[in-house]
C-alpha cells in the first residue's frame, strides 16, 4: 500500500489482524488517497465478530453483518462540509459504491454480497 499500513486497519481487539483487510479494498482506497489528496484518517477498519458485537452492546449501530468483518469496509475521520464533499467525490471516483456518513465519519465499502449504488446516514 502506498498511503496506509496494515496498522491502522487492525480491530482493537487484535494486533496483526489488519492484514485481514480484502487487497482490492485496499488498492481502490489507495486511488481514492490519491485522489483525494490530503491524509485520510482510519478510524475503524478489520473488526473481529468480539469487537463487533462490543460495539453494538456499547450502543454503536454495528450491523451483524457488518463488511469491516470481511475486510471490505473502513470508516475514515471525516468532520467538516468541505473535506466531506471532497472525500466522497474521490471514493465515488475511485470505484467505491457504498458510503455511509456521519458527523465525524465517512463510511466506505465494496461488499458484492450487498446492493451497490447506496449513500446512507447515521
Amino acid at each position: 500500500m502506498k498511503h496506509f499500513s496494515f496498522q491502522e486497519f487492525d480491530s482493537p481487539d487484535q494486533k496483526g489482524s489488519g492484514k485481514n483487510m480484502d487487497k482490492a479494498f485496499l488498492d481502490m482506497l489507495d486511488f481514492a488517497r490519491d485522489l483525494y489528496a490530503k491524509p485520510m484518517k482510519i478510524t475503524s477498519g478489520y473488526r473481529t465478530e468480539a469487537y463487533n458485537q462490543d460495539l453494538k452492546a456499547r450502543g454503536y449501530k454495528a450491523s451483524p453483518n457488518s463488511s469491516h468483518l470481511k475486510g471490505l469496509a473502513a470508516d475514515i475521520a471525516c468532520d467538516n462540509s468541505a473535506d466531506r464533499w471532497d472525500l466522497i467525490d474521490s471514493l465515488i471516483k475511485a470505484g467505491f459504491n457504498r458510503l455511509g456518513v456521519a458527523d465525524t465519519f465517512i463510511h466506505v465499502d465494496c461488499d458484492p454480497d450487498k446492493e451497490p449504488f447506496l449513500i446512507w446516514t447515521y
